[in-house]
């Protein structure tokens, strides 16, 4: 069986504006953002020579997800000008390199990747997701395990494969206890509120004790600290709307994607166009044996 990698588009996205400089085209059209993505994808086909790559994009705001709960992710900040300029171009650069870009109105793109990655999986696949998005540790299992980019704050650590026990060791819960973990603590990245003062150890320790969202519901008389008891039995409904906001969709509204083929011609052209120089070279390298195609 094949193995696939499925990037997380906008968070890889937001790591390549954020880890180059301001570099700009002649024109001031900014392409620090270009330069940073390509030489990603280039380090994660190079590292780990999937079969296949996918590219996962968001077009909109989660319709389900904002019927239940119209706050949702309403706290996030506009995208930065320069790089909203820079994501047309982004998924033309994927296009053309035979990544496979994916993205679905109304349809947040993890639930498209998640979905996806379950997909591969049940075919017998071995899939990595691209993303330092916590939301996925839900999906990992034998087949699915996650792919975390160097962090910021350390980057010497370099790109880390995160396993079902890499999941209990960073969370304290199995991957199976993510979503409901996620709706007891809250996500505050998705405006998704928890119960107040409740944290990563406390929650912990309930799962470990009464092992589901609805257990911990059931035992909310027990739970200890006991100021905490009337919070979860009050909040219960709440809890449990958390839970179908935390949850991603295992089942695809799209069919299986295959994978892509370079356009050489067009990707070095739109290179060229960008002033890239340096990538245009390594592009150039990289796709050497189709060059007498141009």
């Amino acid at each position: 069986m094949a193995k696939w990698l499925l990037v997380d588009g906008f968070n890889m996205a937001f790591r390549a504006f954020y880890g180059m400089p301001e570099l700009t085209r002649g024109d001031g059209f900014p392409t620090g953002a270009l330069h940073g993505w390509v030489k990603t994808m280039w380090r994660l086909q190079d590292q780990e020579k999937p079969d296949a790559m996918l590219v996962f994009f968001d077009l909109g705001g989660s319709q389900d997800r904002l019927a239940l709960h119209p706050e949702y992710k309403a706290q996030r900040k506009e995208t930065p000008e320069p790089l909203e300029q820079q994501i047309p171009v982004i998924k033309d650069l994927t296009r053309l390199m035979g990544l496979v870009g994916i993205e679905l109105d109304g349809v947040e793109s993890d639930d498209l990747l998640a979905s996806q990655a379950h997909m591969l999986g049940r075919a017998g696949h071995d899939v990595l997701i691209v993303s330092a998005d916590k939301d996925f540790a839900q999906c990992v299992d034998d087949r699915i395990k996650i792919l975390l980019p160097p962090p910021t704050a350390n980057p010497k650590l370099g790109w880390r494969v995160l396993d079902a026990a890499g999941v209990v060791e960073k969370f304290g819960v199995p991957p199976a206890q993510i979503a409901e973990y996620l709706a007891v603590i809250g996500d505050t990245s998705d405006n998704i509120p928890g119960i107040n003062g409740v944290g990563p150890k406390t929650a912990t320790k309930w799962f470990a004790d009464f092992t589901t969202l609805e257990g911990i519901i059931a035992h909310a008389a027990e739970l200890k600290p006991e100021r905490f008891r009337e919070a979860v039995a009050k909040d219960a409904d709440r809890l449990r709307l958390n839970l179908k906001l935390t949850t991603l969709r295992t089942q695809s509204p799209l069919p299986h994607v295959g994978p892509g083929e370079p356009q050489m011609a067009q990707l070095f052209a739109l290179l060229e166009s960008l002033e890239m120089k340096s990538s245009l070279a390594e592009a150039r390298a990289r796709y050497s044996e189709q060059k007498e195609l141009f």
